[in-house]
């Protein structure tokens, strides 16, 4: 990855009568344009994530989705779907005065960058995708209920210990309940299981600075609500329809490169196959000795790889 910079900019963008995103801009002013789009939802970004691009070569616009990171009101779920998101996306790029940008997007940022591109297609110059995560039900049962439990058990049990037995049939909407308790003790005890969760399983190798950040009732709380506040509404769209022929056939012109984990039981690597088979155009490198994590050395080289070659096209 690159050295780290700083941004020469940063700014708010009211996108509605609620919400008003925090956004930077880092990198080269007349540089290529490039778009992060961070995973979560509701994680938001952190300086680290302008290290994937070559200053020299890009304007790295980095920006906190509704309700994550330093975007107000934090862990709001009023108007707070995917395509509020995508929507946004569109109105950050008119406000920056760019035509066409690069998209890199991890995680649930690769959901939200697939969902913008097959929106806007004529405004997407090329994807750099990781860690691929289409919101399939079938995806949310393996992470959540079950498929990783097998791997990680002793975590598991810290995860399920918040939820009385009688409810863990269906974690994510026994979770849903306790996330939007009126008891703030409960929402936030709730928040920071469901946070650590995720952070235990993010990495081949379990990250202590990952699993504090969990502890962190701020982020846990905002990380947490407003996954779980997509995940029970199935994404706001069509089981499997990022991955739909007449959807894929939309941006099947844009130079994508997918970067995957062989071990992420995160966002398994099923997904990105799948893709591949409807989308047999990108490049898929898959990394025999890596997680989840963007900042895996296997995984982190091949995406620096990536916004390399695309910053040129």
């Amino acid at each position: 990855m690159y050295p780290p910079i700083e941004q020469y900019e940063t700014g708010k963008l009211k996108v509605s009568d609620i919400h008003t995103l925090y956004y930077e801009i880092s990198g080269n002013e007349k540089g290529t344009p490039v778009v992060f789009l961070h995973g979560g939802p509701g994680s938001g970004t952190d300086p680290k994530d302008r290290l994937f691009f070559n200053p020299e070569k890009y304007k790295i616009i980095l920006f906190d989705q509704r309700g994550a990171g330093k975007s107000t009101p934090t862990a709001s779920l009023e108007e707070n779907t995917t395509w509020d998101l995508v929507k946004d996306i569109e109105r950050l790029r008119e406000h920056l005065k760019i035509a066409k940008w690069n998209v890199f997007g991890g995680s649930w940022g690769s959901t939200l960058s697939l969902a913008y591109a097959q929106s806007h297609p004529e405004r997407v110059k090329t994807l750099v995708l990781r860690g691929i995560f289409t919101l399939r039900k079938s995806e949310l049962r393996f992470f959540y209920q079950e498929g990783t439990s097998h791997l990680f058990p002793g975590a598991w049990e810290e995860y399920i210990a918040p939820i009385p037995e009688p409810e863990r049939h269906d974690m994510i909407t026994a979770y849903h309940a306790q996330l939007n308790s009126a008891d703030e003790e409960t929402r936030i005890k709730a928040a920071k299981a469901w946070s650590k969760w995720e952070m235990a399983t993010s990495k081949l190798y379990v990250d202590p600075a990952q699993l504090a950040q969990a502890d962190n009732d701020r982020w846990a709380n905002a990380f947490a609500r407003i996954e779980n506040h997509y995940f029970v509404n199935d994404g706001f769209m069509r089981d499997g329809q990022l991955l739909e022929k007449q959807e894929i056939d939309k941006i099947r012109h844009i130079p994508t490169i997918v970067v995957q984990g062989r071990y992420d039981v995160v966002c398994p690597a099923r997904t990105a196959y799948d893709l591949k088979k409807v989308w047999p155009e990108i490049t898929l490198h898959i990394v025999p000795d890596a997680g989840h994590s963007a900042r895996e050395p296997g995984t982190a080289k091949l995406l620096v790889d990536a916004t390399d070659k695309m910053a040129d096209l």
